[in-house]
């Protein structure tokens, strides 16, 4: 690896650059951004290969709108085309290649490797899915109505290998151990409690019930002939499983619900033993965790922070021969065995906000870099023949495209898609200037963007904060947002109006390292808050005109949390806040969204501190700013009770510096255009108003 250039990467991020002329968009409007045809056109979704690896499918609207259709081209982007309604993707090959089984309309299909010759196979008044092969690739079992069949390909027979009781969770197939026996998974959701997120905008009021908890996740064996059932776990948590390539062994890892233990156990056909061979524990809470057998012998894969960073570990089923082959301060976000000997791996280790692509040669660790342009990259998937990676990619003001790679040539990494419209270029888009600097402790590393305003102002310019959502995300990197396209573009109209805008990915972002993440837990708000002073703190010290003494900050869902946080807690660092969808009551989520509350929070009944000092409602009778309140009525991730809870309690503390909008017809993520330009009209009048 080259550190030099590593090390020389990190010196220039951390100073801005500061030149006599900047780009700015000219006469961006906030109609323009949120309505179709949207400015920087629609992303290209990847969707698959075909069968052979000749062909790539993606969903696009190359009209830069809503109606996404799906398209295809070769491996060089060439003959771009609409794909048809008839085209397979959910297709699973058999283990020798001859054949495919698919599912069309509830019933299960099979054809040649190329679609010849397609017949349907199992034809029901049920719903048949879940088909997969044997390793002789002449038999398939399938799951009908939550209950497992075993059928031939050549020779035509039924056979019903389970037979549930009343209540009792439907079955899902994981693999085939061995000829005669398969490892199946089921989910207990019978504690699960009901929650009720109401609909409001037709003739009658819908109820809009909703069920919701954490699942207990049951794995077992069961042989075919018999149908005797072995059970190797029943927990509350999160179970991802697999099967070696020779079908002896099954990995089951298992994390519990708090997400603060996790465990590896092998179960092992021939000595019906099953064995644990790794274990992790946190008194934050586990992440980045993926596990896979060698696509031949019985080598295990496994992702871990456990030495604090997501690296990548291999150990024999009986956990012997434990070997740990990256290290570093840096994370490998994505990891695929190409074979027995070799990862295809995705690596953060020259930046954070820098990810290229590596082949990893087990036998000496060794990485052959694969990608040489600077950009973040993600959303990787390999081909069936395995020599193509498929992904996006960005850099500044560079919308994600997808790209392709052969994973066995250095520097053929090519542009598959240009799906940004010609007229994106009409705009003479500002770079950001992205930073890493050192926060207040003196060792935690920050990462943060700034964009300038158009005209420095002798008196000073505001500055506008954007927080990002979802707690657990990365957003400052280089390049274009996936998450916040909108808010990348409504950031560039404010420097047109005077602002200084700047990101923070603050303590709780991932790519950071555990730690980083970790620091969080126990109260949510804290950590974050500070590391977003110290970014304006960094902008004050480093760049002309950055009036830090009149700043607003929005953002939604986590992001819309942290406003209504930032603004509570620190008046004198935040002047006023727009929360979009924003939690306001930890113990609501806690009730209808478990699994994320519960590994950084505790319960409220355990831990009602916790609770109390990281939720904004705790704050709401002291509220000194003023607080711009956007909800859509009928979310159901982050109900609008949490709004209507924050509201009444400024009300009933007197409190007349707020403004509310609510949105009849929007969920957590809005759809309608004209529901996100009424959003960030508001905003933007709101920061007029009390900045200037």
């Amino acid at each position: 690896m080259n550190i030099a250039r590593y090390t020389f990467l990190i010196v220039i991020t951390l100073v801005p650059i500061v030149a006599t002329a900047q780009n700015y968009p000219e006469s961006l409007s906030l109609k323009e951004i949120f309505h179709e045809p949207f400015i920087p056109g629609t992303r290209p979704n990847f969707s698959g290969f075909s069968p052979d690896s000749r062909t790539l499918y993606f969903r696009w609207d190359d009209s830069a709108g809503t109606d996404i259709d799906l398209f295809k081209t070769d491996l060089r982007g060439k003959n771009i085309e609409e794909a048809g309604d008839d085209v397979q993707l959910n297709y699973t090959l058999s283990p020798d290649g001859n054949y495919m089984i698919y599912n069309e309309r509830g019933d299960l299909l099979i054809a040649n490797a190329d679609f010849s010759n397609e017949r349907a196979v199992i034809a029901s008044k049920g719903f048949d899915y879940n088909a997969t092969w044997n390793a002789g690739s002449d038999r398939f079992a399938f799951v009908q109505n939550g209950d497992i069949w075993i059928s031939g390909v050549d020779e035509a027979y039924l056979k019903q290998v389970t037979q549930r009781s009343d209540g009792e969770p439907g079955y899902f197939i994981i693999g085939w151990l061995g000829d005669d026996h398969l490892a199946v998974s089921q989910s207990d959701n019978s504690d699960y409690k009901t929650y009720y997120f109401p609909e409001y905008v037709d003739t009658y009021v819908d109820d809009g019930a909703s069920r919701r908890g954490v699942s207990t996740s049951i794995i077992s064996v069961i042989e075919i002939e018999s149908g005797d059932k072995k059970e190797l776990l029943k927990e509350k948590g999160w179970v991802s499983t697999d099967v070696s390539a020779d079908g002896n062994y099954i990995a089951i890892d298992w994390a519990d619900a708090p997400m603060k233990r996790r465990q590896i156990s092998v179960y092992d056909l021939a000595s019906d033993t099953t064995l644990t061979v790794f274990e992790d524990s946190t008194q934050g809470w586990l992440y980045g965790r993926s596990m896979a057998f060698a696509p031949s012998g019985n080598t295990l894969m496994l992702q871990s922070e456990k030495d604090g960073w997501n690296h990548i570990y291999t150990l024999s089923p009986d956990g012997s021969n434990l070997q740990q082959h990256t290290s570093g301060d840096y994370d490998i976000p994505y990891v695929e065995w190409l074979d027995k000997n070799t990862m295809l791996i995705a690596s953060s280790a020259y930046d954070p906000g820098d990810i290229q692509l590596y082949r990893l040669d087990l036998r000496n660790n060794n990485q052959t870099q694969l990608t040489e342009a600077d950009g973040h990259r993600r959303g990787f998937q390999l081909s069936p023949d395995k020599r193509y990676v498929v992904y996006s990619k960005t850099f500044f003001n560079e919308p994600f495209d997808l790209y392709l790679t052969e994973v066995c040539k250095r520097g053929s990494e090519r542009r598959i898609t240009h799906s940004v419209p010609e007229s994106f270029n009409d705009y003479d888009w500002q770079k950001e200037d992205y930073i890493r600097f050192t926060g207040r402790d003196g060792e935690t590393e920050i990462s943060m963007s700034v964009l300038k305003p158009e005209a420095l102002n002798p008196a000073g310019n505001p500055v506008v904060v954007f927080v990002h959502g979802a707690g657990s995300l990365q957003n400052v990197y280089k390049g274009w947002s996936s998450s916040y396209w909108r808010e990348y573009l409504f950031n560039q109209f404010l420097t047109e109006q005077g602002y200084y805008v700047i990101e923070v990915d603050y303590r709780h972002s991932t790519g950071y390292g555990r730690k980083f993440r970790e620091d969080v837990t126990n109260w949510m708000g804290k950590y974050e808050t500070e590391d977003i002073e110290d970014g304006l703190a960094y902008l004050a010290d480093n760049y002309q005109s950055a009036d830090t003494s009149r700043v607003g900050v929005y953002g939604g869902s986590y992001g819309g949390f942290m406003a209504l946080y930032t603004v509570s807690v620190s008046p004198d660092k935040f002047d006023a806040a727009a929360a979009l969808r924003a939690v306001t009551n930890w113990d609501n989520y806690y009730y209808t969204n478990p699994w994320y509350t519960l590994p950084r929070l505790g319960t409220p009944e355990e831990d009602p501190e916790n609770y109390e000092r990281s939720s904004p409602i705790s704050y709401a009778d002291s509220l000194e700013k003023p607080v711009l309140i956007l909800h859509g009525l009928i979310d159901n991730n982050v109900g609008f009770q949490d709004a209507a809870q924050y509201i009444e309690e400024l009300i009933q503390n007197g409190n007349e510096n707020f403004e509310m909008m609510m949105y009849p017809s929007e969920r957590h993520s809005f759809r309608d255009q004209d529901a996100w330009y009424d959003e960030y009209r508001r905003i933007f009048t709101f920061f007029e108003e009390h900045l200037k």
